[in-house]
């Protein structure tokens, strides 16, 4: 069955996204009188990252009980060890395609900078908080985006 028009469920993104920049817009060409949303919206964002960055604090815990849970579950411990050894090598292996060779790529492409010496002033603390604790990039967002202000003088509205 081919769903038609409306009967399409779910969230509109573009029409959200749509209306964000045209709310940016709008705001921005009333000048002082939109200052006011905009200084909400700001404190907003920082109330956001604020309350993400408590969560990411604990959700390796939770992963752990979760993941634990499923160890104890298990008759067979050997298929389990060589299960997780292999799914842990592709893994590393494919970060390394993908974060050593491909995205360097695409920034010197996009660039004409050297990849690695953009890489080399992140902040080690932020790339070790993304591998245990969490396979979603939005929730190492905050430490991200306080390490591209500060190591790279990104600008705070850029980020």
């Amino acid at each position: 069955q081919i769903p038609f028009g409306t009967e399409i469920r779910g969230m509109n993104i573009l029409g959200l996204v749509t209306f964000a920049l045209v709310l940016g817009v709008a705001l921005k060409k009333l000048g002082p009188e939109g200052e006011d949303l905009i200084r909400f919206f700001n404190s907003f964002n920082e109330a956001t990252m604020v309350l993400v960055t408590w969560i990411m604090w604990y959700v390796p815990i939770g992963i752990m009980f979760l993941v634990g849970s499923k160890i104890v579950e298990m008759e067979d411990i050997m298929l389990l060890v060589t299960s997780l050894g292999k799914y842990i090598f592709a893994s590393i292996l494919g970060h390394i395609i993908h974060g050593g060779i491909i995205l360097p790529l695409i920034y010197f492409a996009a660039t004409r900078q050297n990849p690695y010496l953009m890489g080399h002033s992140l902040h080690s603390g932020a790339l070790c908080f993304i591998f245990p604790s969490s396979v979603s990039s939005s929730a190492t967002l905050p430490s991200m985006i306080k390490c591209i202000e500060e190591n790279n003088g990104v600008d705070k509205r850029i980020s």
